[in-house]
């Protein structure tokens, strides 16, 4: 199978649940051309799912012995998953830009309630229907405006290459109020939201991760047309966690998108991002 890639992945260094070598070891095996490592970066606070700072030199050295060993056999690349929680804590900070990367991913995971206190709203969507009502008072519409004004100024201070899970929250806000995706206000939010992502010229993730699970992927497949017609560059990812989730949901992915009209996405190849045909 052709667009054997992938760039979002964890491993033990964060939440991820097997060590480095052993997702190398795999995606040698499932015949993956290039893979990427992208843990959870370090927040301000201690969390179950982030890096933290003294694990960086490790994370490192490990990605530059595995690069080193499976040479000739698999592309390696090492970055990390960085999030936008302050303008003081965001991917372009200077601690991140610093690291020998190849890559940055900026996401959203977490966000400010009424009193300032940092949530995680990224659980699954019980948890997030509970938080919605207890955390911001029941007003969804301004918990997902939160989200999207986070998304917004960290394209807006950049620093990363990839946008990762782009409109993750879009699951859990439609659980709650069914149809939301659907209402004017929120239609105009996503025009705006992508576009302001093409013009910065950031490849958007295509996000498997939920899609055999919860049957989305991230962004929502409806807005695949939009991202072509703004000549956005995409690229699939599996988020995985797991080794053998690696490619999971990717084949669905690529078809999607070429329903939507796009022709290639972005992998690396060769030290350097470059546009691939989305094979059959």
């Amino acid at each position: 199978m052709c667009n054997l890639t992938n760039y979002h992945s964890h491993s033990l260094y964060c939440d991820g649940r097997a060590d480095m070598e052993t997702f190398v070891r795999f995606a040698i095996s499932q015949g993956f051309s290039s893979y990427g490592f992208s843990s959870h970066a370090p927040l301000p606070f201690t969390t179950a799912w982030t890096m933290e700072w003294d694990m960086m030199p490790l994370y490192l050295e490990e990605f530059r012995r595995l690069k080193e060993k499976y040479t000739g056999q698999i592309e390696l690349v090492i970055g990390l998953e960085i999030d936008y929680l302050t303008d003081e804590n965001h991917p372009a900070s200077a601690c991140f830009q610093a690291l020998p990367l190849d890559y940055r991913i900026g996401s959203v995971h977490l966000l400010p309630d009424a009193n300032g206190q940092i949530i995680d709203v990224d659980v699954p969507a019980d948890k997030f229907k509970q938080l919605v009502d207890s955390s911001f008072g029941g007003d969804l519409n301004q918990v997902i405006r939160c989200y999207y004004q986070n998304l917004l100024r960290m394209i807006e201070l950049g620093g990363f290459d990839i946008l990762g899970h782009a409109d993750k929250i879009h699951y859990n806000a439609e659980a709650y109020r069914p149809g939301l995706m659907d209402e004017p206000w929120y239609v105009s939010l996503m025009q705006d939201y992508f576009t302001a992502v093409a013009q910065k010229g950031y490849i958007v993730e295509i996000n498997t991760k939920a899609y055999h699970d919860l049957g989305t992927f991230y962004p929502n497949e409806r807005y695949f047309k939009l991202l072509n017609e703004l000549g956005v560059r995409v690229q699939v990812n599996s988020d995985s966690h797991y080794p053998e989730r690696i490619n999971s949901g990717r084949a669905d992915a690529f078809q999607a998108l070429k329903q939507a009209g796009f022709r290639t996405v972005v992998e690396w190849h060769d030290g350097t991002w470059q546009a691939c045909a989305i094979g059959r």
